[in-house]
């Protein structure tokens, strides 16, 4: 019999890694310590809206290798929605301007050699800087694409900002390179945006769990790992919240928790230490809409509008300032940017939720993503993921899932564990 996985934390990153377990014929025990899974990428129902609704807005391509594989596997191929094909509609909220961004077929961006294929004031030697992300090394975002003219304040800016959660004065653009490559670069069939048709957890969440029971994985919650006991190269014990122990001399253990928990279970491990805020803004609408529609905005608070049914969502990413601020204070600013957007003239504040992470990803500066840590660790039979982890792409749905992916493969080539 092959020895048990232990998987430590039902987020992407523990889901993705226990399905590609369990359909390896791994014997699959995943703790969670909270009384739900899906970590940052989960669903709940609000009383204050009456629906259910994300903890946070998450915004995927079609370009996203690793979700695309992840969603079939659970049996999720169509729990996602958007258009049918690639487009961004912008606002800039100062001049009232809109533009839609249409990535062309192919590789090559012919549609930028005219100016109706570019974002308004911009020439098409603005978006030959991107070239610059080739040679970013530990530059940042604003070194290597700000420049004259308006392009930098009207795409990549607000581009790298929610993709990185961090401002784009300090992220690394090493980071957003792969992105772009893997969905800009390949044309416009990777790059139509996508969010979940009804909730998170209906999509990534719910059906993983389902998949992994049917499978017969164990799922445990409420079983927060306290501590690991360690031999003289291997983990060889788990110890839990309860005072549980439960022997890892036989086993192999994936630890999928934040960077902070991970470093106070494995002493020495170096681990991003600097973390970034995002603040998620939910509005009931008065009036229910057709489908979904996402906008991005320019010269606002927010960088990203959804808009699902009856509720209209907002994601202010690398939101140090709005964070420290009173709920009240933050849904008053950001509904008169939304009531200007959607044409409500003065409408009134409508009920609402305002959602703060604190600690939504780590800070992807360049010295930071120095710090991400490999999946293999010094311990034999203990293996790392995480979207902290280091697998080459930002903090997002994509890199955790990919981390997960990573960790199940890095399990299943270790001969006789």
């Amino acid at each position: 019999m092959s020895p048990t996985v232990h998987v430590i934390g039902a987020g992407l990153s523990g889901l993705s890694s226990a399905l590609r377990l369990v359909r390896a014929g791994r014997r699959v025990v995943v703790h969670e310590g909270t009384g739900v899974a899906g970590g940052r990428c989960r669903s709940f129902f609000d009383n204050t809206l009456g629906r259910r609704i994300d903890n946070g807005n998450h915004l995927v391509l079609s370009g996203n290798r690793a979700v695309r594989a992840y969603l079939h596997e659970i049996g999720s191929d169509d729990a996602l929605a958007g258009p049918a094909r690639a487009e961004f509609p912008f606002l800039d909220l100062e001049t009232g301007e809109r533009w839609v961004v249409r990535p062309g077929a192919g590789r090559i961006p012919w549609g930028l050699l005219t100016k109706s294929g570019r974002v308004p004031g911009t020439g098409l030697g603005e978006y030959l800087r991107g070239f610059k992300l080739a040679w970013a090394g530990d530059g940042t975002v604003a070194q290597c694409l700000s420049g004259p003219g308006c392009l930098y304040e009207r795409f990549w800016e607000p581009l790298a900002v929610g993709v990185l959660n961090t401002a784009a004065e300090e992220a690394a653009a090493s980071l957003l390179r792969p992105v772009l490559a893997e969905t800009f670069g390949r044309g416009e069939a990777a790059c139509r945006p996508r969010i979940a048709k009804i909730g998170l957890s209906e999509s990534f969440i719910d059906p993983a769990l389902a998949c992994l029971e049917k499978a017969g994985a164990e799922i445990r919650f409420n079983d927060r790992l306290r501590s690991l006991n360690w031999g003289a190269d291997k983990v060889e014990g788990l110890v839990f919240g309860d005072g549980r122990e439960e022997s890892a001399k036989e086993s192999q253990v994936v630890l999928a928790v934040p960077p902070a928990a991970a470093v106070r279970l494995v002493p020495g491990l170096d681990v991003p230490d600097q973390d970034r805020p995002i603040v998620n803004a939910h509005f009931k609408l008065e009036n229910k809409t057709e489908g979904v529609s996402i906008l991005g905005l320019i010269k606002a608070q927010a960088q990203w509008l959804f808009v699902r049914e009856r509720v209209a969502s907002v994601t202010v990413s690398a939101a140090h300032a709005l964070a420290c601020e009173p709920g009240e204070v933050i849904a008053e600013k950001i509904w008169m940017e939304v009531a200007k957007v959607l044409d409500l003239g003065d409408a009134p504040l409508p009920p609402y939720r305002i959602v703060k992470e604190k600690r939504a990803t780590f800070a992807q500066t360049p010295d930071q993503v120095r710090r991400r840590p490999a999946t293999r660790t010094r311990g034999a039979n203990l293996f790392l993921a995480g979207d902290w982890t280091d697998t080459g792409l930002p903090a997002t749905i994509e890199g955790s899932i990919r981390s997960g992916f990573k960790a199940a493969e890095a399990v299943l080539a270790v001969k006789n564990p």
